[in-house]
């Protein structure tokens, strides 16, 4: 069935990264405004959504919460498919992190290299525990022709700047193709956060 005009574009995006650098509260945040000091280990993928509007059209984000870990690491593998965008998060105060996401950004770029990249310096509000330069991640960012922003999911800095950043870089010949059996794929679990391993040793 065809969309109608007026319906939203349906973009699915994939939060990449090491376990621990804020990918949950970044979709938190953004999706209800909501921040958790003590949040749960997401287990495989989780997914949420959320509508706003860019430039006067609604652009539906459908939101995957990958895990982290390196044991669930081929099984997140899947998740990509069908991504049109992705942001690959690293922790601002993790230099393990920052490294760790480039090992993501070129395992996306062999799965799903049209995905639309965007790179997220999470945890910008630590500025005094700061192991990776904002100039760091901007270089590595621009070598990709990525999006970049440095975020605060705590804090609420550069949040909803980076999916409207995102829905703005969408090419203009951009179809959805939204798949229902997506919704329906028991992926939502977490389990209590432990130290983080990372995903690159």
């Amino acid at each position: 069935m065809e969309q109608s005009s007026d319906a939203p574009k349906e973009v699915k995006v994939c939060l990449l990264g090491d376990q621990g650098v804020g990918k949950t509260n970044i979709i938190l945040r953004f999706v209800s405004n909501r921040f958790e000091n003590a949040s749960s280990t997401t287990i495989g993928c989780a997914l949420t959504s959320k509508s706003i509007d860019i430039d006067g059209e609604t652009i539906k984000f459908q939101i995957w919460d990958t895990v982290g870990q390196e044991r669930f690491h081929s099984i997140v593998q899947q998740y990509y498919r069908g991504a049109v965008a992705a942001i690959v998060v690293y922790d601002i105060t993790s230099s393990d992190s920052f490294t760790c996401m480039k090992k993501w950004v070129e395992e996306l770029t062999r799965f799903e290299p049209n995905a639309k990249l965007a790179i997220a310096g999470n945890k910008c509000d630590l500025e005094e525990m700061r192991q990776v330069s904002k100039e760091a991640g901007m270089q590595y960012a621009e070598q990709k022709t990525a999006i970049f922003k440095e975020t605060s999911a705590k804090r609420d800095k550069y949040i909803e700047e980076l999916f409207i950043e995102i829905g703005q870089a969408l090419p203009k010949e951009f179809e959805s193709h939204p798949n229902p059996e997506l919704l329906n794929i028991g992926l939502s679990q977490t389990e209590p956060k432990k130290q983080r391993p990372r995903c690159c040793k």
